[in-house]
């Protein structure tokens, strides 16, 4: 089973939001909304949104909301 993670990483690298779900639809439409809704001043500084994937729920950061 796959968990999709996707994460909002400020330009200090720490997790500024993340949601994690099984469903992989849902994780690339967020994924791709949380890209969209980064300001061009948050990119300059070096924000990011990222997706990856985990095997269990053990590898998702505590912060996560998780949707299952």
């Amino acid at each position: 089973m796959a968990i999709w993670v996707n994460e909002q990483i400020d330009s200090c690298g720490i997790i500024y939001a993340c949601i994690a779900s099984c469903d992989e639809e849902l994780a690339k439409s967020c994924h791709q909304s949380w890209q969209e809704g980064l300001t061009p001043e948050q990119k300059q500084e070096g924000w990011f949104a990222r997706l990856r994937t985990v095997e269990t729920w053990d590898e998702v950061p505590v912060n996560a909301l998780k949707l299952s």
